[in-house]
């Protein structure tokens, strides 16, 4: 069997490095105990793309830019960590029996040998930059560090105001050696914020503590912790919430405003007791996210004239239906912002409040003091108000009493859960309001979507396969040329293809044609009307920006699916 070649005899052979500056190499090495490459690099011989390329060419191992590839956290779980930074090494894919695994020294058989052994797996060797293994052992492993050092419960200060704000930028630097514990919290929240996220998941489990992250619409996975971390890290948040770190049983509520990036974040936070433990959801509510205008809410032109229409209205109800998460607050918030003027009084009962307008009278929905919808808009009606804002109607009280403050001169804005817009005419009726007021009382309705963006710096063009389904959602035969845009995935957006979120909207203003028919006809009948009379459907408004490159056809598929939405 042929002798293997090393590192060295490859640089000299492509005169890369003479043979007496490899003699000194190995010099140096035998007394430090040093990776050859490495020394060779230190004393500046070659460069470290130098080494990659000569063994790309003589041995065919591929070269990885480790930092702009996508790592799938249940690969990197294959290695024990300890191995990973023994032999610094970074499992990035598997594909059958064969574990990718990139290394800064591809040559090492020791590492591939122990590799094999750990996982019964075969192992494929690529090249990667030394700087770029350690970044991703710290993006993966640094906190556990701390959470080694984490203090006991007893250790963490619970003399906390309710109203305090937690100036993380200043604490991760003071705690740094007292409280370990309260830089994994602050670096879990800190990143959060850093990639956008609208969420936080932090899940115990038997063995482990998975820390998720809900961006542009979809969960990720961001880390796992030891599982003993659980008891501390939870206590953390409940001492930062004002919550009661002595119950366990019971879901519990809380909020932390936090200071960190030169802005004021406020995380609304709930626990729920599961099997293995509390799990604890931190609800992101970035007051610089929300604050849109009008036109950054993404109507089209004909969309958003009739939209303002509506708004301009002085009384009527102006309503927002969609999902959970389809983005119906922010579009109220933005909306008051709009039109809030010195010499208007507007009111808003919400459940819960998420962000603080100002000049806008923000009232907070308390069930256990007999403060629901219906009891808060009753007292809002007697504070002399312009316009009432009603976070969500819920039930046939809530509706009664909104649609007679829409009849006797307020403008009322609020949310309803339907599948599209002509649903929530319905919907009303359904909870018992009279269908002649419902046609006299409500201005329009906005049915909407939320959809990721395609990233800018990574959009590309692509011709829709023959045999794609999405030729049959556009309407398209096999043979007809189609021109989409994707994202191919970048570092900017996190090699997803998607950076942030913009919305599809189906704006139906309610014209004399239609509020005759509100009465006598079912919705099919209504949304055809509507359609006759020039409303553009969540479907046809998606696939308007699908074509225009703001995002993908797949995207408008998944969120506007359903018979109700498509035509």
């Amino acid at each position: 069997m042929a002798r293997r070649k090393q590192l060295g005899e490859f640089l000299v052979e492509n005169k890369l490095v003479t043979y007496v500056q490899l003699q000194e190499a190995l010099r140096i090495q035998k007394n430090s105990a040093g990776r050859l490459g490495e020394i060779l690099v230190n004393l500046g011989y070659v460069t470290e793309k130098d080494i990659m390329d000569v063994l790309e060419f003589q041995l065919g191992i591929d070269q990885v830019d480790l930092l702009n590839t996508q790592v799938d956290p249940e690969v990197i779980n294959k290695i024990p960590e300890s191995m990973i930074r023994r032999h610094r090494v970074i499992p990035i894919a598997q594909a059958g029996n064969v574990l990718t695994v990139a290394m800064a020294d591809p040559l090492n058989i020791v590492a591939a040998d122990d590799i094999k052994v750990a996982t019964g797996l075969e192992v494929k060797p690529v090249m990667v930059a030394e700087r770029s293994i350690d970044k991703t052992i710290q993006k993966f492993f640094g906190m556990q560090d701390l959470m080694s050092r984490a203090f006991d419960l007893d250790q963490i200060s619970e003399n906390l105001s309710d109203h305090k704000t937690f100036k993380l930028d200043e604490m991760e630097n003071q705690m740094m050696d007292e409280a370990p514990i309260v830089r994994v919290v602050n670096s879990v929240i800190g990143q959060a914020v850093q990639k956008r996220a609208s969420d936080i998941h932090i899940e115990p489990h038997e063995e482990t503590v998975r820390i998720r992250m809900r961006i542009d619409g979809l969960l990720r996975d961001y880390m796992n912790l030891p599982r003993d971390s659980h008891p501390s890290l939870i206590s953390r948040i409940k001492i930062m919430a004002g919550m009661d770190i002595a119950e366990k049983r019971i879901p519990q509520d809380g909020r932390i405003r936090v200071h960190i990036l030169t802005k004021e974040v406020d995380l609304r936070i709930s626990t729920l007791p599961t099997i293995f433990g509390e799990k604890a959801v931190l609800r992101i509510l970035d007051k610089g996210q929300l604050m849109l205008s009008l036109d950054e809410l993404g109507f089209s032109p004909a969309a958003g004239k009739r939209f303002k229409e509506m708004i301009s209205s002085t009384y009527g109800m102006v309503l927002v239906t969609g999902p959970t998460g389809s983005g119906k607050t922010t579009t109220l918030y933005t909306t008051l912002n709009a039109i809030s003027t010195p010499d208007l009084n507007i009111i808003a009962v919400e459940d819960p409040v998420e962000y603080v307008l100002g000049g806008i009278n923000q009232v907070q929905v308390n069930m256990k003091s007999g403060l629901s919808f219906a009891a808060g808009l009753r007292s809002i009606l007697r504070q002399d108000p312009d316009v009432v804002m009603v976070g969500e109607i819920r039930d046939g009280e809530t509706a009664s009493i909104a649609i007679r403050a829409a009849t006797t001169g307020h403008l009322v804005f609020s949310t309803l859960h339907t599948n599209d817009a002509p649903g929530a005419l319905t919907r009303l009726i359904d909870m018992g309001a009279e269908p002649f007021l419902v046609a006299s009382s409500v201005v329009g309705v906005v049915a909407q979507r939320l959809v990721r963006r395609i990233c800018g710096r990574c959009r590309t063009t692509y011709q829709l396969d023959s045999e794609d389904p999405a030729r049959l959602y556009l309407g398209v035969g096999q043979n007809e040329t189609v021109e989409l845009y994707r994202g191919e995935g970048c570092g900017y957006c996190d090699h997803t293809g998607f950076r942030g979120r913009l919305s599809i909207h189906e704006v139906l203003p309610l014209s004399p044609k239609l509020r005759s028919l509100v009465a006598r006809e079912g919705q099919d009948q209504l949304r055809q009307t509507a359609i006759a009379e020039g409303m553009a459907t969540l479907k046809e408004d998606g696939i308007d920006k699908a074509f225009k490159g703001l995002t993908t056809i797949q995207e408008v598929m998944r969120v506007a699916h359903s018979d109700q939405v498509i035509d």
